[in-house]
């Protein structure tokens, strides 16, 4: 198995089909709390173009991405409708004792890994790969997180986001979570 950036068209594909398996639409209601899920669906322009300005992180093995997590800047607020109250929030979101607009970041577009490769600590390693590779850029990573989304939450936790913030919308109960690389 392989932490690296995406280098193909192919494996933008592959990421698709990976959220599609897991997106909530597809998740029997007893495996969500269990499994966790994926609430937003990319299309491959959207992802090429976001793979272009910053280029996503995937976990390979035998030639088959088995994991990903999306990195979705500021740029792309308003190309994923379900996602322009997440970005509104954040403008008015305060950490430590300043807006979250006042810091560089972007967000985590999204995270999954196939059931079969979980709990093997991939879910940690594409993380690592993000500071990695985008902390001398940027001095936060957010993301929200579903409050039914348990493993989800727990899986962040565990890497080293914090809650700073947590809202209702429409759709459910979110947290806003910060891994601050400064």
């Amino acid at each position: 198995m392989k932490i690296k950036l995406v280098e193909s068209n192919n494996e933008l594909e592959q990421i698709l089909e990976l959220q599609n398996d897991n997106h909530y639409e597809n998740i029997p209601p007893d495996l969500k709390n269990k499994n966790g899920f994926v609430t937003v669906r990319h299309n491959l322009e959207l992802l090429l173009k976001m793979n272009d300005k910053a280029k996503q992180i995937i976990a390979v093995e035998n030639g088959k991405v088995i994991g990903y997590a999306l990195v979705m800047l500021k740029k792309f607020r308003n190309l994923i409708p379900v996602l322009v109250p997440m970005f509104d929030n954040f403008e008015d979101t305060r950490y430590k004792n300043s807006k979250l607009s006042n810091f560089n970041y972007y967000v985590m577009g999204q995270v999954c890994i196939s059931e079969k490769h979980r709990g093997k600590g991939i879910f940690k390693s594409l993380y690592l790969k993000h500071r990695e590779i985008y902390s001398s850029q940027f001095e936060l990573c957010l993301t929200e997180v579903s409050s039914s989304n348990l493993i989800s939450m727990k899986a962040h936790q565990k890497v080293g986001f914090k809650t700073i913030s947590t809202f209702k919308d429409s759709t459910d109960e979110w947290n806003i979570l910060a891994w601050d690389w400064k």
